[in-house]
């Protein structure tokens, strides 16, 4: 058992030494088997010592994450966890129990938050949809001993913290309410609020774009010198790993592959694994760009777009102050290609993509136009658009959570031919065609989404959306939940359906190295303005905004 060796006074610790490169944890040997022997991590060793950042870095299931869940008794029971793991305690290093041990969430409860903070991957999921933020913040700062009337402003000055704007406006919201980026800061903040010793950072900067990455992995470095903690950062992008990193563990199927300093390990890697990893190659977008394009059909044409949400509510149940999320945005798109919207979370680009896609909240107010085929899809009727509707697919962006975990794939992809009537066997068989075109196994049709891996399940996603035959396909943060490796197989896929099916594609992405290999065009979104549009090579090579040129920059340093 251990023995809570921390003490609480108005939320604060007590800062048990100031020593420098003190120990503060020890893992060795660490093993993850489940019932059938399948080993998913196979004899895990490090130590990280205060003020260190360990980066662990790897493919989709090589075992970075559960490896770090281990430490805190959050696997299921039916996974069997061995190895030694040791904390920094007030005089010694104490062991945890971390085997499946009926005492083990009694003797992990004084260790969870308040000595081992964790930031998990998918902030959606994480959060509890049905609480607001400042109650979930304030959970965290009850644990801690902050008294009541202090929530509202230590719930503020921790939004402040994480670049938040208008924190007190956010403390109202419910999660589906805010950005994705703005979610995982949340998140972020819940963490923080306990003060840990050790922080694990699981993909913190997965929903951010580029220069947010940079700001929040600076952030997270400069609270971590002030408070002397250590922290496990868990990340695919080896750009922001290289630059916030001192030590570094690739891992591959379970299997540590290289371990040591991340200057040494980047400059002199010693395994092929870890060199794919680092020179992640994304290839070139399609030369699809003609002369005469402007004489080519387009597929969508959007003029003066303009969508509003409602904040204040007057005294009779009207609207009284609305928020304007878009602002006056034009694009075009023609057949065959693809049109990259890019710029910072909250900018508007998924707003975009739900105003396209016809998916927006009923108490959104839209103007503009929105030509499809030249079809303006803003006069079609509910029937009308329920058929049109297959012309127009999208591709959500986080797999998981937009594909029922209680049906097959095949129940899945099939789904929308279902709603259209069409027989069994065309059905089943279209569902062949559709998973051979994004190269996933016949097989696979009888698996459900928590047997595959996030490569997987997004390359099911955009099967059920490809199955339709759609002209328009709406692709948000496609590859943003994606290791590298993974992230490369799926840009090839969709160049690939590009090149074959001629499909147009419009791209949302914070990941300017994915816009630049698969995206004939950009527009640069900032506070729901269009800034910058034109030429993907155009853009990159001479941008002309401020804002653009700031974004390009972050995403090459």
């Amino acid at each position: 058992m251990i023995v809570a060796t921390e003490q609480k006074n108005n939320g604060l610790k007590e800062n048990h030494s100031n020593a420098p490169n003190r120990l503060m944890l020890s893992v060795d040997k660490l093993s993850i088997t489940t019932v059938t022997g399948v080993q998913l991590v196979d004899e895990l060793s490090y130590e990280l010592r205060q003020g260190q950042t360990l980066a662990i870095v790897g493919e989709s299931g090589s075992g970075k994450s559960i490896a770090s869940l281990a430490l805190l008794g959050l696997l299921p029971d039916s996974l069997m966890v061995a190895g030694k793991v040791q904390l920094a305690c007030p005089t010694e290093m104490t062991t945890l129990p971390i085997d499946n041990d009926k005492a083990r969430n009694a003797a992990l409860r004084s260790v969870r938050g308040w000595r081992v903070g964790m930031i998990f991957q998918e902030p959606m999921t994480a959060l509890n949809p049905l609480h607001t933020v400042a109650k979930q913040i304030a959970e965290s700062l009850r644990l801690s001993g902050v008294p009541k009337k202090q929530w509202r402003d230590k719930s503020i000055a921790l939004l402040e913290d994480v670049n938040i704007t208008d924190p007190a406006d956010k403390l109202k919201r419910y999660p589906h309410e805010i950005s994705g980026g703005q979610r995982q800061r949340v998140m972020i903040a819940m963490a923080l609020a306990q003060q840990p010793d050790i922080l694990i950072a699981d993909e913190p900067t997965t929903a951010l774009d580029v220069t947010l990455q940079h700001e929040i992995l600076e952030l997270l470095e400069r609270l971590k010198r002030q408070h002397n903690m250590a922290m496990v950062l868990i990340s695919h992008d080896l750009n922001l790993v290289r630059r916030y990193s001192d030590e570094v563990i690739v891992m591959r199927q379970g299997q540590t592959i290289e371990q040591g300093d991340t200057a040494s390990v980047f400059e002199y890697p010693k395994a092929e694994y870890t060199r794919t990893l680092i020179k992640q190659d994304f290839g070139q977008a399609l030369n699809l760009i003609d002369n005469n394009e402007n004489k080519q059909a387009s597929v969508l044409k959007v003029n003066h777009l303009r969508v509003q949400f409602p904040i204040e509510k007057s005294l009779f149940g009207g609207t009284k102050c609305w928020f304007d999320a878009i602002k006056d945005v034009d694009m075009m798109l023609q057949k065959g290609q693809a049109l990259g919207v890019v710029g910072e979370s909250g900018s508007g680009k998924t707003t975009i993509a739900l105003t396209l896609s016809q998916l927006l909240s009923t108490q959104a107010r839209v103007s503009g136009q929105i030509l499809v085929n030249d079809q303006d899809i803003s006069a079609l009727s509910k029937k009308a658009l329920r058929q049109f509707r297959s012309q127009i697919q999208m591709v959500f962006q986080d797999p998981f959570a937009s594909i029922n975990p209680r049906m097959t794939v095949l129940q899945i992809v099939e789904e929308g031919l279902l709603v259209q009537g069409v027989d069994k066997v065309t059905r089943q068989q279209a569902v062949m065609d559709s998973l051979a075109t994004v190269h996933l196994p016949a097989e696979f049709a009888q698996r459900y989404p928590h047997e595959l891996s996030g490569g997987q399940r997004q390359r099911v996603a955009l099967a059920r959306a490809l199955i339709m035959k759609p002209s328009l396909l709406i692709l948000d943060e496609p590859t943003s939940a994606l290791d590298s490796t993974t992230q490369v197989t799926v840009v090839s896929l969709l160049r690939e359906i590009q090149e074959k099916q001629r499909i147009s594609y419009v791209f949302i992405s914070h990941d300017l190295k994915v816009v630049r290999a698969l995206c004939q065009h950009v527009v640069v979104l900032k506070d729901g303005m269009c800034v910058e549009s034109g030429r993907t090579e155009d853009i990159f090579n001479k941008p002309q905004h401020p804002y653009a040129k700031q974004l390009l920059q972050a995403s090459i340093s």
